[in-house]
């Protein structure tokens, strides 16, 4: 069984390097990479409403800095909640400002299990479209005509390697296949249990056996096809070392007071925390540091053109 879920998450995520669009990007790009922000409605249930501060700064940098942004999955929370529509409006300064990358051809959204119905087509044109605004007494558009994808393909234009971007939830049978269950069963029993404290034991984000599992599969995927992945889905960040093996991940943005992500800036590959800090005054301000790199993408690429 353990030898034919690993076919079967190679398979899944094989179908999806074929099948995915390519961005290229070269030495001047600027990208940063986040996922797992699981976006609510707020109130007690919703992971997001700690950091959603931390997450607004960190993109205004982001945007200010020309980066081009992109998302991997289980951006917005929608298997805790049945309507997108609520999730835009408590989460309202933050759509706005991914529009506005969005304007200028500077956003990228995958969807993950949680957000899987973004690929609905009456979805995106009907919610991520835009909304109406009645203070203003006219429509705000957001996403118009956007196209939500499975995969990414970044392709270095220096030595012309691709990086596949997924939200790594592929080929698990509880997460990808019987998406519509698990959904149902995280909405109606292990949702008001977490709220008492009882840890959902399938959940890739708070299960180490689960995140253990889906890494190894993961990995040994990246190791059989010499195929650089990034991912996110088990919450848990992932930066190897040069010739250990080529799988990363962004971790999230449901941590206490940080949230994570993958920068690649001048052809180098960075692990990066947004959280909050203390000054000497007493006072709390929100800062970026480096958790580890900067790795050259060329130097990765060469320990396995080589092997």
């Amino acid at each position: 069984m353990k030898g034919g879920n690993i076919i079967n998450v190679s398979r899944r995520l094989s179908q999806v390097l074929s099948n995915s669009k390519e961005l290229i990007f070269d030495d001047s790009s600027k990208i940063i990479i986040m996922s797992d922000c699981h976006r609510g409605v707020g109130g007690i249930g919703d992971d997001f409403t700690k950091n959603q501060y931390i997450f607004l700064v960190a993109l205004r940098y982001y945007f200010n800095k020309n980066y081009t942004y992109i998302e991997i999955g289980d951006s917005d929370e929608l298997w805790e909640n049945k309507y997108l529509r609520p999730i835009i409006a408590n989460n309202l300064n933050i759509f706005k400002l991914m529009a506005k990358f969005y304007k200028l051809n500077r956003l990228y959204m995958l969807y993950g299990n949680h957000d899987i119905v973004k690929r609905n087509k009456y979805l995106r044109q009907n919610v991520l479209n835009g909304y109406y605004d009645e203070r203003k007494g006219k429509y705000i558009y957001l996403f118009p005509n956007i196209n939500i994808c499975e995969g990414l393909i970044l392709r270095y234009s220096e030595t012309n390697d691709k990086i596949l971007l997924v939200h790594g939830h592929q080929g698990d049978f509880l997460n990808d296949t019987a998406w519509e269950v698990s959904r149902m069963l995280v909405r109606h029993i292990w949702r008001p249990l977490e709220l008492i404290g009882v840890r959902n034991p399938t959940s890739a984000s708070t299960s180490d056996n689960k995140k253990a599992s889906i890494e190894h599969k993961l990995i040994d995927w990246t190791r059989k096809n010499q195929q650089m992945l990034i991912a996110g889905h088990t919450h848990r960040p992932m930066f190897p070392r040069v010739g250990e093996h080529l799988y990363f991940n962004d971790g999230s943005c449901t941590n206490y007071q940080y949230i994570t992500g993958i920068e690649i800036v001048n052809g180098c590959i960075f692990l990066i925390k947004w959280g909050i800090k203390p000054k000497e005054d007493r006072t709390l301000f929100i800062d970026k540091e480096t958790l580890d790199g900067p790795v050259k993408l060329k130097d990765y690429f060469n320990s396995y053109s080589l092997k």
